[in-house]
């Protein structure tokens, strides 16, 4: 495990669980979710914490898409949180995470890669940086998410909120887009993605007792999906660049040519107590 600190604030990280941040905390408060089971067992995907969506966020109609005649698979959510990444420089509020291609990512994701997450805790701000280098001959897709599991109690939803404009959503429990009016976060699952939603960033109000989360993000960032399941402690608000398939059907797919760097910026802010009137 990997433990940043600065002043009140402490984030852990565990690189071998994907370079998954597990906890952020901001004076005593926790901002993550976090469904212990499931980070001790390595059989589970775990639920909770800040899973980083690459190079495939959501699921491929079929589990497969298609690279010059030749089928790939591709597992939910691609396979960057499920593999252990390399920790390149730490300090104490900051550290450098490495994937490179392999064997098996090449099976799943043929392109050669090197992709760098730099995690960076600033008082109560949390910075992610993702970097992306094509090491290949050719032009490499790039889809990328972030999946945080933001600590809400079921108690608070009725109370709880997502700011946005968006007018259009694909539901994703109907299988089909849906004029969007707002979020009733009570509800048994919400699994909404906007598909309008213009700001680069966003604020959850996440109801009595507990600080707002601001969110912002790089323009990459096309799409906003918001999940949360009835009974479970956890409102996710996810920046992804693309829809989910997007291997598949070209959607909104950003490509990095041969030798590129594709770069994006994602931070998380918390007021300190001292400013926040509960």
């Amino acid at each position: 495990m990997v433990v940043l600190t600065d002043g009140d604030s402490r984030v852990e990280l565990v690189p071998e669980r994907g370079a998954l941040i597990t906890r952020f905390i901001v004076e005593g408060e926790p901002i993550l979710f976090l469904d212990e089971s499931t980070l001790a067992d390595p059989t589970k995907n775990v639920r909770g914490g800040i899973p980083v969506l690459f190079p495939a966020p959501g699921v491929l109609p079929g589990g497969k898409y298609t690279v010059e005649g030749h089928e790939f698979p591709m597992r939910r959510h691609g396979f960057a949180r499920d593999l252990p990444w390399e920790v390149r420089t730490q300090e104490a509020s900051r550290v450098v995470l490495a994937l490179g291609h392999s064997e098996q990512t090449l099976r799943e994701f043929p392109w050669r890669f090197e992709a760098l997450l730099t995690v960076t805790l600033a008082g109560s701000s949390l910075h992610l940086s993702f970097s992306a280098e094509n090491r290949d001959s050719r032009p490499m897709p790039l889809h990328l998410g972030y999946h945080p599991y933001f600590y809400v109690p079921q108690a608070n939803k009725a109370a709880a909120r997502v700011e946005t404009d968006a007018k259009s959503a694909w539901d994703n429990r109907k299988g089909a887009t849906v004029s969007f009016s707002g979020l009733d976060l009570t509800e048994p699952e919400v699994d909404m993605h906007l598909l309008d939603h213009s700001p680069q960033g966003t604020t959850l109000e996440r109801g009595p007792g507990l600080r707002p989360v601001e969110l912002a993000w790089s323009p990459s960032f096309t799409m906003l999906v918001v999940w949360t399941l009835e009974g479970r402690d956890f409102i996710c608000v996810e920046p992804w660049t693309a829809p989910g398939g997007a291997l598949q059907t070209g959607q909104r797919l950003l490509t990095v040519a041969p030798g590129a760097t594709f770069s994006s910026e994602f931070e998380i802010s918390v007021e300190p107590m001292a400013r926040f009137v509960r």
